[in-house]
């Protein structure tokens, strides 16, 4: 009985590597993976989204303002960036304490106050002091003395007592006073 011997024998082709290189696509350049991606619909669509939801969140929910003054001092400085929440009053009412962008007119020119009296309650400061109904209201907000003496003012249904955390300047040169629940945008985020 005799054994057949069976062998096999491979043998390297290279021209079977090059058609295999032809079918594959060019790798794209890394410097082009990094700006637009493997897929650049993809990407594309990406970039199409966060511009919606950026229009949608500064234009709905979050309104950009820059601080011009001094009356928010030291809380607040001048030509600070914050951003005003649209949302915040939806649910609820503005309490005191909140700092809120005011509207005055159209959507860009605003106030940055803060609330310290709500409707239906009278307001007066007496030697600096702000006194709530009749009691004094605790502010430890405010960093710099004042001398302020304004009489008694009643709130409407629909008013709130806005003004700034610097008393130190005359009031005067303060703006201030009642704020229809209208015109309050919302309240400061950062």
């Amino acid at each position: 009985m005799r054994l057949a011997r069976l062998s096999l024998v491979l043998r390297f082709d290279p021209g079977l590597m090059n058609i295999a290189k032809e079918t594959e696509a060019p790798r794209p350049s890394w410097l082009r993976r990094i700006v637009i991606g493997r897929n650049p619909k993809l990407t594309f669509a990406r970039i199409l989204l966060t511009i919606v939801v950026f229009f949608l969140v500064t234009h709905f929910a979050l309104l950009p303002i820059r601080v011009e003054g001094v009356s928010m001092l030291p809380t607040y400085h001048e030509n600070q960036v914050n951003f005003v929440n649209r949302l915040a009053y939806l649910r609820s009412e503005p309490k005191r304490g909140d700092v809120v962008g005011i509207r005055l007119a159209g959507p860009s020119i605003m106030f940055l106050k803060r609330i310290i009296a709500l409707p239906g309650e009278t307001l007066e400061f007496r030697q600096g002091q702000a006194y709530v109904t009749g009691q004094p209201l605790p502010e430890p907000y405010i960093k710099y003395p004042c001398q302020w003496d304004i009489d008694a003012e009643t709130l409407g249904p629909d008013e709130y007592y806005v003004v700034g955390d610097n008393r130190s300047m005359p009031h005067a040169d303060h703006t201030k006073g009642k704020a229809g629940r209208g015109r309050i945008v919302g309240k400061i985020l950062l």
